[in-house]
């Protein structure tokens, strides 16, 4: 599909590509088909997609895939494409905000490997990337395109000036995968930045216990609030149960610094410091 065939399309049904939605369509066939090589997809898989938009990767996947089930926020594309008929019938196509959607649910209803796959609007890439990491066990993978500034989030070491939150709770789940880049030109209209597109893995040997997530995460959401505090500071701002006697206890038994920085912290010791703040009576609320 060219720019000027999208460009049509979507002047047809008098539709735009939306800023506040992050709407920065593919327009590169090779390139979809590309893409679905990279995430794997075989003929009997299912595939869930995030982010319709005029339906370039969507039909990709599903010349490649058993049944795909694709969403799209944009009411004014979803009538479009139902208008045109523009998708194969192996297509599901849903008008549903990914952020609302019971993403679980629908990968229980498919039969067979379930993996997802989206060209992912870059103003949800954090909460987005966030709610797919508790779909680690009813998906085989998933491969999404996003700004190249995240991936590199995702990627990061500790100590660097781009790990944080997302880079720690990611490493406890999944391996990450850069898979290739993309220039701003393979879209419409051509976004300010690089893209990458990134596989993301379910760890086998994850060393998360069943549940423990949500607590790492309120421990590293605390510690990254503030990049200047210590994590000393960090914590105590981030009003856990226990009081300090609690907190330096836990730290104790960590052996962590409380003059550190959490930027260095691996992601395993915030798994530590997590569970150590239950046994000091710590972590309430979690």
């Amino acid at each position: 599909m060219s720019r000027s065939e999208v460009r049509g399309f979507l002047d047809r049904h008098s539709l735009l590509a939306r800023k506040d939605l992050g709407q920065n369509f593919l327009i590169d066939d090779r390139q979809a088909t590309r893409l679905v090589d990279l995430a794997g997809i075989a003929s009997g898989d299912c595939v869930i997609e995030v982010g319709t938009g005029t339906g370039v990767l969507t039909r990709a996947l599903a010349l490649r895939a058993g049944r795909v089930v694709t969403l799209d926020v944009d009411a004014g594309l979803v009538r479009a494409l139902r208008y045109e008929g523009a998708l194969p019938a192996n297509v599901e196509l849903h008008h549903s905000d990914v952020l609302r959607s019971d993403l679980a649910a629908i990968a229980r209803d498919l039969p067979g490997p379930v993996r997802l796959v989206s060209n992912l609007p870059y103003s949800i890439s954090g909460p987005a990337l966030r709610q797919f990491l508790d779909l680690h066990d009813v998906l085989a993978d998933w491969s999404v395109m996003l700004q190249r500034e995240v991936a590199e989030r995702l990627l990061a070491s500790p100590g660097s000036k781009t790990y944080g939150s997302l880079t720690v709770l990611h490493s406890l789940v999944v391996c990450v995968d850069r898979l290739c880049e993309l220039s701003p030109r393979c879209f419409f209209p051509e976004p300010q930045v690089q893209s990458s597109f990134l596989r993301f893995v379910p760890r086998a040997d994850s060393p998360l216990d069943p549940g423990e997530l949500k607590r790492v995460e309120r421990v590293v959401r605390a510690a990254f609030g503030n990049r200047r505090k210590t994590l000393w500071n960090a914590l105590r701002a981030g009003a856990f149960s226990g009081g300090d006697e609690a907190l330096r206890a836990a730290l104790e038994r960590c052996g962590i610094d409380p003059r550190v920085r959490g930027e260095r912290l691996a992601p395993e010791t915030f798994l530590e410091l997590a569970r150590a703040l239950v046994e000091t009576g710590g972590a309430g609320g979690t």
